[in-house]
């Protein structure tokens, strides 16, 4: 896991236990349930296309006059 992808997830992590917090203490608020989920789906794509390994290539090659 590189670094981008390490702070994502204490990122993530630290808004699933400010949002619980904000439920528990003040009531539950739909917008930022939905910002947490779609921070967790951000962070798990992020994870997962980090896992590959690979870097995706240009598919325009190198560009004219490159030596």
């Amino acid at each position: 896991m590189s670094g981008p992808t390490k702070t994502m997830t204490a990122l993530t992590a630290a808004a699933f236990v400010l949002t619980t917090t904000y439920t528990v203490a003040l009531g539950s608020s739909g917008w930022l349930w939905f910002g947490v989920v779609v921070l967790i789906v951000a962070t798990i794509g992020m994870a997962a296309a980090d896992s590959t390994g690979t870097t995706p290539s240009s598919p325009h090659g190198r560009p004219p006059g490159a030596s």
